[in-house]
């Protein structure tokens, strides 16, 4: 199983001079531990407007940061958003293969749609559209990033004419491909596209096995027609983070957090907000009361279930359960609401030193059979995808330097 740690930089207000640069830059110093550490990927998600609840607007430039302080640790867009409005599908092909090359094919590239009217909205999105613009366009980013020239797309919503997209990635024929996924009808949209899970939504081991049958049947299925040049047959799955001997403590520690990335996530969804006057931290800490001892309390029971808050023995059966079930990765969401930083990188530090071990003892073994087993599957699965195909080079439609148009036209005139 591997690991790796969730950044929505999320800010709760009240807001004071200097809180958004140290957020930022105590983001950094936890990726840099968590290479250190043995950790195997730094995912960073992109929203726009999303006060409090994440001030990860630019991605690329805070991921950038990360793989030129590191070394081996995987580099993750978790997402970027791919839809035209947020983002021209070349300026995204040009931007993760100029990341994966200065990070030596370290980048991992997932896409998603979004789903706030903060966002959608600000951008002038179709919500009703926004998956269909979304897979468009990640279709076409992989194409971009493997075809030399790209031959250029007349779509449904957007098209470009010919032109070759550099530079090329250093992966492969082009980085990992991921999509983001809430729940059962994202997860087959995941496997039928070939497409890595990023599962965002907390569940139970009982719905991480459901998710898991039905994304790896799929995956063997003849449903499964890449969109990308390769398949990413991968489900991960983020986990509240937060670890002491002291089970009392974790909790103290990282349970106000981890409740306050739910809280705000689904009133941004559902709640109306006022840009700039909505105070999500106050409103969850009106409701939350005293929750936090009350989870304490209940932790005390024989009964307690297991999960990421806790001790490292909690830490280690929380984790069993879920590579059970076919797991591939747990993506720990650590900084959350106002979890400290030193708190923070002590959960890091103590999980690489009595948690990590166990699952990484046979880690190449298991992902050695996995991957022998699903070979003719995506073998199969490449077979039936549709490629568009570099023109001959006598049809490559030559592009009029803009000087030669000008004496044209003042011949003409």
């Amino acid at each position: 199983m591997k690991f790796g740690v969730f950044y929505e930089l999320q800010l709760p207000k009240p807001w004071n001079k200097g809180d958004e640069h140290k957020l930022f830059h105590e983001a950094l110093e936890q990726v840099v531990l968590a290479d250190r550490l043995g950790f195997d990927h730094a995912w960073e998600v992109e929203h726009h407007f999303l006060e409090e609840y994440s001030h990860a607007s630019a991605p690329e430039i805070f991921l950038s940061f990360a793989a030129a302080q590191t070394k081996n640790i995987r580099i993750g867009q978790g997402i970027r958003q791919v839809i035209p409005k947020y983002n021209h599908p070349a300026r995204t092909a040009e931007v993760i293969a100029t990341m994966d090359l200065l990070s030596n094919g370290r980048v991992e590239f997932g896409i998603g749609e979004s789903a706030t009217r903060l966002e959608l909205g600000g951008f002038g999105i179709a919500a009703k559209e926004k998956r269909r613009m979304c897979l468009e366009a990640a279709e076409q980013i992989a194409n971009m990033l493997v075809l030399d020239p790209y031959p250029g797309f007349e779509g449904q919503y957007f098209s470009m004419p010919c032109r070759n997209v550099v530079p090329k990635p250093m992966q492969q024929p082009h980085p990992p491909m991921w999509i983001a996924c809430t729940n059962r009808d994202t997860i087959k949209v995941a496997a039928r596209n070939g497409l890595g899970a990023l599962a965002f939504s907390f569940i139970d081991p009982e719905e991480a096995k459901a998710w898991s049958d039905i994304y790896y049947n799929i995956i063997k299925s003849e449903e499964c027609v890449p969109i990308g040049h390769r398949v990413n047959a991968n489900i991960a799955l983020v986990s509240n983070f937060s670890l002491h001997h002291d089970r009392s403590e974790a909790i103290r520690r990282g349970h106000e957090g981890f409740e306050f990335f739910s809280y705000a996530m689904n009133a941004l969804v559902a709640h109306d907000t006022i840009p700039g006057r909505t105070n999500l931290w106050g409103e969850y800490l009106a409701q939350r009361g005293d929750r936090t001892e009350r989870i304490v309390a209940e932790a005390k029971e024989p009964s307690f279930r297991k999960s990421g808050i806790g001790t490292p023995d909690d830490m280690k059966k929380h984790l069993r359960t879920f590579q059970a079930v076919g797991i591939d990765q747990v993506i720990f969401m650590q900084q959350a609401g106002r979890n400290k930083h030193a708190h923070i990188c002590e959960s890091l530090e103590l999980f690489a030193k009595e948690v990590m071990p166990e699952f990484k003892k046979d880690a190449a073994a298991r992902l050695a059979k996995k991957e022998a087993e699903l070979a003719p599957y995506i073998a199969a699965a490449l077979k039936r995808k549709k490629w568009m195909q570099v023109p001959p080079d006598d049809q490559i439609p030559p592009v009029r330097a803009s000087v030669a148009e000008m004496q044209i036209d003042s011949i003409k005139k």
